[in-house]
């Protein structure tokens, strides 16, 4: 039976083993002959539809949060109370990630996929059910945990199907959905709030799912779970995913300027995270996500300029929004379309890396990324002299092209180095902390724009301006871990 058909290989193969000269980055596709272009088809396909996946999850949580003042009037809920619905989502996610290497190994990549497909869409419906605020944020836990699952487990299954030699062309598409989606997010759910009610912001997922879920059962090949079974870690799990929730809710709790929940929520989960770690370094199982790969080259590197540039990326999707609708009175809508640029800068630096990304050094394609993000990021440290709209695109624009050059070039040294049967895990880790980076990032950024206010008031744009000296600093430390990435690229078999 072909890949093609409903549920894959008939023995669960992976593609690309023994005996299949026809599948994607298989050893005989390496060593007898070209990849010929029913090959790149079949494992274009394969990315568009574990893609559409991560869009769906990532497009949610900037979906709905054009959605608030639609939910506070909805439910009759105060602000400091709706916010949770995005809150929760969040920390659902954060929980999540980590476990997304362990299920891909105990159960299979594909059937982990399409498990989490079916917790979203599940949380999907059941928020658009919703009859209260609290009911809506139980069930955007649900989602969250659907959504978290998604990203990782996603890259990892097209990481192992594709093989090392073209993983690199294949997550250089993939990588630049997050990207994207924090930009159209805004423009959709605008979009959708103008014709439809607010549960809408929610069933628009289910198309999108139930499309991803069919073809991934007939055309994903069925990775099979890891030869060797690992015993979950109860007690790394116990410690890791709640540490970084309530990591993140004490960071979300010192941007709203309530200090008891913020000093309590910041040094527990800065506690947790510890035992965390030296659980991982002490115990002779096979950890939730092991802290030794972080000492392995070229994993710390690439770690460290992912959770920083992760910081410095979505941190300025949180800023740039709300100083768009604060600081210069535009509509959800409007400010959308000012951060149109930056999703077509993303998308021109996909193709670039797609076409270039065997071909250049990745330290060479991440530093020079990194750069472009610094650059495009200056003239928002000038806010408070105005700068004009057009200004704004083209730096938007630049730091999209630059974005773009970072996060698949770091994943392919990493997919590209590691053994498969660690791809997961790999991924997972890689994958948490962009999360966490992203997370931590908008949380400080949001504590050092609370202060600037307060200091610049009423200068709104110079309070924003002076958060933005941050940004750069985010950016320099991520330069400072990609100028320890590999020159070359990995050498591969064949």
């Amino acid at each position: 039976m072909s890949a093609d058909a409903p549920g894959g290989p008939a023995s669960g193969d992976v593609p690309g083993g023994p005996g299949r000269a026809d599948a994607p980055g298989g050893p005989a596709t390496e060593e007898a002959a070209p990849p010929g272009r029913q090959v790149d088809r079949q494992l274009l396909r394969v990315a568009f539809i574990l893609v559409l996946g991560t869009f769906m999850a990532t497009l949610d949580a900037t979906i709905v949060s054009v959605g608030i003042d639609a939910l506070t009037e909805e439910f009759g809920a105060t602000v400091a109370e709706i916010q949770w619905v995005t809150t929760a989502y969040l920390l659902a996610v954060v929980a999540a990630v980590p476990a997304s290497g362990w299920l891909a190994g105990r159960f299979g990549g594909k059937r982990t996929w399409l498990a989490a497909v079916g917790v979203f869409l599940l949380g999907s419906v059941l928020c658009a059910l919703a009859w209260s605020a609290t009911s809506l944020i139980v069930f955007r836990v649900i989602q969250g945990l659907g959504g978290g699952l998604l990203p990782a487990t996603g890259q990892a299954l097209l990481a192992r199907v594709a093989g090392p030699n073209r993983t690199g062309r294949v997550i250089s598409v993939v990588a630049v959905v997050p990207l994207l989606s924090p930009v159209f997010g805004p423009l959709v759910g605008g979009s959708i709030l103008g014709v439809a009610p607010w549960p809408w912001l929610f069933l628009v997922n289910l198309p999108i799912g139930a499309v991803a879920a069919v073809l991934a059962r007939r055309h994903v090949p069925a990775v099979p779970p890891a030869t060797r079974r690992t015993a979950f870690d109860l007690r790394g799990a116990v410690l890791l995913s709640p540490g970084l929730a309530v990591l993140v809710y004490g960071l979300t709790e010192v941007a709203h300027g309530r200090t008891l929940p913020a000093a309590v929520g910041v040094t527990a989960g800065l506690a947790m995270l510890a035992g965390f770690t030296v659980h991982g370094l002490r115990t002779r199982a096979v950890p939730l996500v092991d802290p030794r790969l972080f000492a392995r080259p070229p994993f710390g590197a690439a770690a460290l300029a992912l959770l920083v540039l992760g910081a410095s990326v979505f941190g300025t999707m949180f800023l740039l929004p709300l100083y768009f609708q604060t600081g210069r009175g535009l509509t959800a809508w409007q400010a959308g379309l000012l951060l149109a640029p930056q999703g077509l800068g993303a998308a021109a630096g996909s193709v670039l890396v797609n076409r270039t990304i065997d071909k250049v050094a990745p330290r060479t394609l991440v530093v020079t990324g990194i750069v472009l993000v610094l650059v495009g990021t200056v003239p928002f440290t000038q806010l408070g002299h105005g700068i004009p709209d057009a200004v704004i695109a083209v730096s938007l624009a630049v730091r999209g092209l630059g974005m773009a050059m970072v996060g698949a070039p770091v994943m392919n040294i990493v997919y590209s180095r590691i053994e498969p049967e660690q791809l997961p895990r790999a991924a997972g880790a890689l994958n948490l902390l962009n999360t966490v980076g992203g997370s931590v990032g908008t949380a400080a950024l949001a504590v050092v724009l609370q202060g600037r206010l307060t200091a610049r008031a009423p200068e709104i744009s110079s309070a924003f301006a002076d958060t933005f000296w941050w940004v750069l600093g985010f950016c320099l430390l991520a330069a400072a871990g990609a100028t320890r990435l590999p020159e070359t690229q990995a050498r591969k078999p064949g």
